[in-house]
């Protein structure tokens, strides 16, 4: 018989780890499950790669062990789970007995005591023993046939990481333990002594023994005195850091071999937990053939082989012969995932260093083209970039073949500046993942292979280092170079394969098969064109606002009767609460004064006439530096235009933003704001068109609250607000004055955005009593939206999301927080959420019309940005009526509710004009 190798999961401490490491998500039943996803993944990773020949998952019995009779305030003031855990440890054994792995308790004892037992009786009966674990109280075990694996990192942690971690060998951890105590679980130690104090104690004196019995006779110090009063607790604290290795054990090793799990009874409780993208990684999907451009894996086995894929090694590409063979294995597998190494990060500006190719799970390359090497590290022998990429381009225009990216828009990019601008079809994993988990989590590669393939890739960090001995990727050596690029694209197809039968799934695969992969294509137009700019009006503009700051500067020293820097929040919050003795601050934890804007604004609000004048600077301060100035700097000195990077899967609501310059933050109805858009001009020759989306917002919330007197308005083409204030107010709408109007309009923006009482009063300048009777006016003449609300609530709860009436799902984390601040934020985004969502959604449908019409209609026409509910157009004057009627057309078309979509139009010079 074989010596027993016994793997422990350490499943108690991978709960917390789990939670706190995962966004929420929920199962089909509402109920949360991150941490068991977590979990999950975990077990799949590890039945994968590290199962020994025994298995078992031990977990804390109960709060209360023999630790607590020793000392009643070990652990005692550790705070309740939170909510959405609590439901979760059930499931969580649950999971290990769907994966057929036993899991082990015993009251009176703590999980760490158990793992310490089996991993001495294991050891003794000559075999050995991995713990599946990072906690640091269990460092204390590792010795020869005893080691710890990081779940997260799947790095082992032996001797020399103890070493790393505690300054002293494991045998020694204990009596560090004892010195320094642990605030967390209520340890006492020793007062005034730290890890780094501890450590060089025990290195010196070898015990925790031999450190108290030398104490009197130390030097006279704070730590001498500390070592002498605190005896005790240091051996108290060393008896409840300490592991029992004699537990009785509730099964013995023999009968926890590893038995494989069952697959029906697997993919049922997976199934259960909504968890899709592990049934299709595990191979227990039954997923029909499909042609293979066509976005669907080509067969269940391509599936299922994933699963006993390792990551690595990989191939370096040196020869044409070579890149031949990897070209010939993409065209054979029908879909092969591709991605680019650059030296920088504007995909206009970067040149491209080398690709990588992944055609299966485990199977990848990576192809350098320009690496400098180094003397130690030379770079030689690459191939020439113009042959490997003359022989890689009639691949990526084959439509037979389809090509997988992760953030797709950076790449062909690249591929174009490079000279391969034919690339089709494609996907993109980061937009597949998007599209139906908008808010949940980030989507970048490396997120998502943690959160769906329970991998860590490696990081660029990892190979170029960081700081000072950060070196240009260029100069990686090439072995190291490969490991890190063909582990990308190796992790970017196993994405696509777990991400991709999961957008019909969950409803998302009209979405983004007509909507976001689409616009890749629409936005890389964009912002490779760019839009011109006034340079000589930006200066001006700098200049001036610099002015108004200096002036600004003068009245705010002469108000707060000394000078100091504006820019200092510390020193503001002494002026504002400290010496002029205004009310209404609050001290951080830092224990300076909060100085933001909306401290600020509740200040001015009172009638004070300095933070009035500071959020006046603040203002000019932002637009001159990020705009006025900015925009000189990120102009391209040859065409004289700004290239926005439009960013596709940040938002929660589907909504793009974009940045270098961002243009969704201009301030829309002040006159610096519309300074800044007459510096975005039209080039010679051509004209600006601006078309907007006409109260998008409100007209969602007549459609999807199914509010009558509101649909009649928008379908008479009345004056919402104006009819909102008849309504609310029963005056007539003849002779309405426009305070009047102007109320009903705060209440109508206010209400998509979940607006309080207080914050409508604040808005109108009304008390706050006055600013209640409105909101209930509004909601008795309008029911239905008090029950969308509550309606939108109860499936946040439910589910963690909402959904937008054309179905993408957006997460709302913090939803169910015990925290009522936190949780009446998530709230108030949750009934915003469909709205502003299914603006985008609209406007993402208008641009792919717009994109697909424009080459058809004869018209020098270019779609140039778009901002919130507005596209910018960029077209020659003699043209401009008739594309004006045709843009009206497709947005206002580009979706069909129960009230009209209305789309104004602008014609101008600049951007402020056409607005």
């Amino acid at each position: 018989m074989s010596k027993p190798h016994l793997v422990l999961l350490d499943g108690s401490g991978f709960i917390f780890r789990a939670f706190h490491a995962l966004p929420p998500m929920s199962n089909p039943a509402g109920v949360p499950v991150n941490a068991v996803f977590g979990f999950t993944n975990m077990l799949t990773r590890l039945m994968r790669d590290h199962v020994g020949t025994h298995l078992a998952c031990i977990f804390d019995a109960g709060r209360t062990t023999f630790r607590n009779d020793l000392y009643p305030r070990y652990k005692a003031h550790r705070p309740e789970p939170p909510e959405d855990l609590r439901p979760q440890f059930s499931l969580i054994r649950d999971a290990a007995k769907a994966f057929n792995v036993p899991s082990i308790e015993l009251e009176g004892y703590e999980a760490d005591d158990l793992i310490a037992t089996y991993a001495r009786a294991v050891v003794e009966a000559g075999g050995c023993c991995t713990i599946v674990s990072s906690d640091k109280d269990l460092m204390q075990l590792v010795r020869p046939g005893v080691e710890l694996l990081d779940p997260i990192k799947q790095k082992p942690i032996r001797e020399p990481e103890v070493i790393a971690k505690f300054g002293v060998a494991p045998e020694q951890v204990i009596d560090v333990q004892a010195l320094m105590g642990d605030p967390t679980d209520n340890v006492p130690g020793v007062p005034g002594i730290g890890p780094k104090g501890a450590a060089t104690l025990v290195a010196e004196f070898g015990s925790l023994d031999a450190i108290l019995e030398a104490a009197p006779g130390m030097k006279a110090s704070k730590r001498r005195d500390a070592l002498i009063a605190h005896a005790e607790d240091a051996r108290i604290s060393r008896t409840l850091v300490t592991l029992v290795q004699d537990v009785p054990l509730p099964t013995p090793i023999e009968d926890l071999g590893v038995r494989d799990p069952e697959p029906e009874t697997l993919r049922t409780w997976l199934d259960e937990m909504g968890f899709h993208s592990t049934i299709q990684r595990m191979g227990l999907g039954a997923l029909a053939s499909r042609a293979r451009t066509d976005g669907t894996p080509p067969a269940t086995d391509v599936v299922a082989a994933e699963i006993e894929a390792g990551f690595g090694p990989y191939e370096t590409v040196l020869s044409l012969e070579a890149l031949d063979g990897w070209i010939a294995k993409a065209r054979s597998a029908g879909a092969f995932a591709i991605d680019t190494e650059t030296d920088g990060l504007n995909p206009r500006r970067a040149n491209l260093l080398g690709f990588s190719m992944a055609t299966a799970p485990g199977e990848a390359a990576y192809v350098p083209l320009r690496h400098e090497g180094t003397l130690e590290h030379p770079a030689s022998g690459q191939l020439e970039a113009a042959d490997a990429l003359a022989r890689l381009a009639p691949l990526l225009a084959d439509r037979s073949v389809l090509k997988i990216f992760q953030n797709a828009k950076f790449d062909l990019a690249v591929f174009e500046r490079a000279g391969v601008p034919d690339i089709a079809p494609i996907d993109d994993t980061m937009l597949i993942s998007y599209a139906q988990s908008a808010g949940a989590h980030g989507q970048g590669m490396d997120e998502l292979s943690r959160l769906h393939l329970g991998h860590d890739p490696i990081s660029y960090d990892a190979v170029t280092g960081t700081g000072r001995a950060r070196i240009p990727f260029a100069q990686v050596p090439l072995d190291r170079a490969t490991e890190y690029a063909a582990e990308d694209a190796d992790v970017t197809l196993r994405l696509w394969q777990a991400l991709r039968p999961s957008l019909r799934v969950n409803k998302a695969l009209a979405l983004y098969e007509d909507m976001e992969r689409p616009l890749i294509g629409v936005l890389a137009g964009m912002e490779s064109l760019g839009v011109r700019v006034d340079a000589v009006e930006l200066r001006r503009m700098s200049a001036d606002f610099g002015q108004r700051m200096a002036a600004l500067e003068t009245e705010i020293h002469a108000l707060a009767g000394r000078s100091f820097n504006l820019g200092s929040p510390k020193q503001l919050g002494e002026i504002l609460f400290d010496e002029m003795g205004l009310t209404g601050g609050k001290r951080m934890k830092s224990g300076a004064w909060g100085t933001d804007s909306s401290v600020l604004q509740e200040l001015a609000d009172q009638g004070h006439d300095l933070p009035s004048r500071i959020l006046a600077w603040r203002q000019i301060a932002k637009l001159k530096s990020t705009y006025a100035d900015a925009l000189v700097e990120q102009m391209d000195p040859g065409s004289g235009r700004v290239h926005t990077s439009f960013q596709m899967a940040v938002t929660s609501t589907g909504r793009l933003s974009s940045n270098d310059p961002n243009l969704q933050n201009i301030p829309i109805r002040t006159e610096e704001g519309g300074r800044i858009r007459r510096a975005f001009v039209a080039a010679e020759g051509y004209t600006l068109l601006s078309a907007d989306y006409s109260q998008i917002e409100l007209r969602l919330l007549a459609h999807v609250a199914d509010l009558p007197a509101l649909r009649d308005a928008f379908e008479k083409g009345q004056d919402i607000h104006a009819r909102t204030a008849s309504e609310v107010f029963g005056i007539p709408i003849e002779g309405m004055d426009s305070l009047t109007r102007r109320r009903a309009k705060a209440i109508n923006f206010g209400i998509i955005y979940g607006i309080s009482a207080f914050g409508l009063a604040r808005q109108l300048g009304v008390p706050q009593i006055e600013a209640r009777r409105y909101i209930d006016a509004y909601f008795a003449r309008y029911p239905g939206i008090r029950d969308y609300m509550e309606r939108t609530r109860d499936q946040a709860r439910a589910h963690g999301f909402v959904t937008t009436p054309f179905g993408r799902r957006c997460y709302v984390p913090g939803i169910n927080e015990k925290n009522g601040a936190r949780r009446s934020y998530a709230e108030r985004q949750a009934i915003n959420a469909p709205l502003q969502g299914g603006a985008a959604d609209i406007i993402k449908r208008a641009m792919v019309r717009l994109a697909r019409k424009l080459p058809d209609t004869g018209m020098d026409a270019r779609m140039l940005l778009q901002v919130h509910d507005e596209l910018l157009f960029e077209v020659r004057p003699d043209a401009v009526e008739d594309f004006a009627r045709l843009v009206r057309n497709e947005m206002e078309t580009a979706a069909t509710l129960s009230v009209p979509l209305v789309v104004e139009t602008g014609i101008g010079p600049n951007w402020a004009e056409a607005h």
